[in-house]
């Protein structure tokens, strides 16, 4: 069988190699063939261009390269004609595109993570059906959104809740985190997750650390406070670098292992909207989720909402697991209240963070194996 496969960030490299690999433990006589990363040459791709070739930034440097990417969609359009089933790994616009193309030549189609259709512009759906035959979701609530297409949407996990035990020892965890980040043990740990491209930390850093100065001022005064801010890249260490030195009286750390260290090691969080919201529910973080943006840019992603929440473990539950608070509404005093009093809620309530345990669960599937699943189910329909 050969499988054409595409992903263009590094986040498909890493679904795409599991994929792949989880593919191969299913039936031996396999190749692939298409455009990855390191890992998904490690788990046997024939890589026909590589990852660089689609690295770009901001909004300016993808209309520049349009007729680069033109030309290597139509390459690939070229060279993937002849596979048994397509895979576009994330990488929505390109790879829906390349979907398409294949599809109308009669090629078995999938495309890996759903776009966030319940979030916004749910017209995509109908030229997403055009695409896709077979859709991998990674939230249950998602097929829902594709009852009423040819499309078969299946819900086969998420990744993350698969790499992280609910039922792992989290005192521990917490031990070893702390020691790493030479905290003491029995300080009080706030993780503040600004965001991590530039203009996320434009909106958020100096609000957060305000924040941080507030909450000093709301617990008892014995109870030592350490705020932690996780650093993926050295631009985000400068910029926290350059702020923090207006807050050095601030138990301030930065912690350049990666968020879910600093999760582990904390015992609330301040988040802006995104994907750690997420990391701090498997990794059971009471938290506190806010977004700020320019008022023209607020109004448009307001505009186009179809959401009600925008914290993930709100949208999983569809109501207010977690408080969040957006724009105008996340003020210094607003947000450092909403931290002391979820810290307070999580020590006195025994049930806090149930929820978040349920959720856990229900999201853990072995997504890698579903997914292989999915796919062959998908070939051997069309074969029989």
């Amino acid at each position: 069988m050969k499988v054409g496969i595409v992903a263009g960030e590094a986040s498909g490299d890493l679904l795409g190699a599991a994929l792949m690999s989880s593919l191969r433990q299913r039936t031996d006589d396999l190749e692939f063939v298409g455009v990855g990363g390191q890992r998904m040459e490690s788990a046997g791709l024939c890589a026909l261009y590589g990852l660089e070739r689609f690295s770009m930034n901001g909004f300016l440097q993808p209309m520049l390269r349009i007729p680069e990417l033109l030309a290597l969609l139509n390459d690939l359009e070229r060279k993937l004609a002849g596979v048994d089933v397509m895979v576009g790994v994330d990488f929505n616009v390109f790879n829906f595109m390349l979907e398409r193309r294949l599809k109308t030549q009669g090629v078995p189609t999938v495309h890996y993570v759903s776009p966030s259709v319940y979030a916004w512009r749910r017209g995509r759906i109908g030229k997403i059906e055009k695409c896709a035959d077979l859709l991998l979701t990674l939230f249950p609530f998602e097929p829902g959104y594709y009852k009423d297409t040819s499309i078969d949407a299946r819900f086969v996990g998420h990744p993350q809740a698969d790499l992280i035990d609910p039922d792992r020892d989290l005192a521990a965890d917490r031990k070893d985190a702390r020691e790493n980040l030479e905290i003491d043990p029995s300080s009080t740990v706030v993780a503040l997750l600004p965001g991590s491209r530039g203009s996320e930390l434009r909106f958020h850093l100096e609000l957060f650390l305000k924040t941080a100065e507030r909450i000093v001022t709301l617990l008892p005064s014995d109870e030592r406070c350490v705020f932690v801010v996780p650093c993926a890249s050295d631009n985000a260490i400068e910029h926290v670098d350059k702020h923090a030195s207006r807050f050095d009286h601030l138990d301030l750390r930065i912690d350049s292992g990666g968020s879910l260290q600093t999760f582990a090691a904390s015992d609330v969080a301040l988040v802006k909207s995104g994907t750690s919201t997420l990391e701090a529910l498997l990794l059971r973080v009471p938290m506190v989720v806010t977004y700020q943006a320019g008022p023209i840019t607020y109004s448009i992603v307001r505009s186009v909402l179809q959401t009600d929440w925008v914290a993930l473990p709100n949208i999983l539950t569809q109501s207010e697991l977690v408080p969040e608070f957006l724009q105008q509404a996340a003020s210094t005093e607003v947000l450092a209240i909403a931290v002391c009093e979820e810290l307070a809620r999580s020590r006195s309530s025994p049930d806090y963070l149930a929820t978040f345990d349920q959720l856990h669960r229900s999201l853990r599937k072995d997504n890698a194996a579903c997914a292989a699943e999915a796919v062959l189910d998908l070939v051997e329909g069309r074969s029989s």
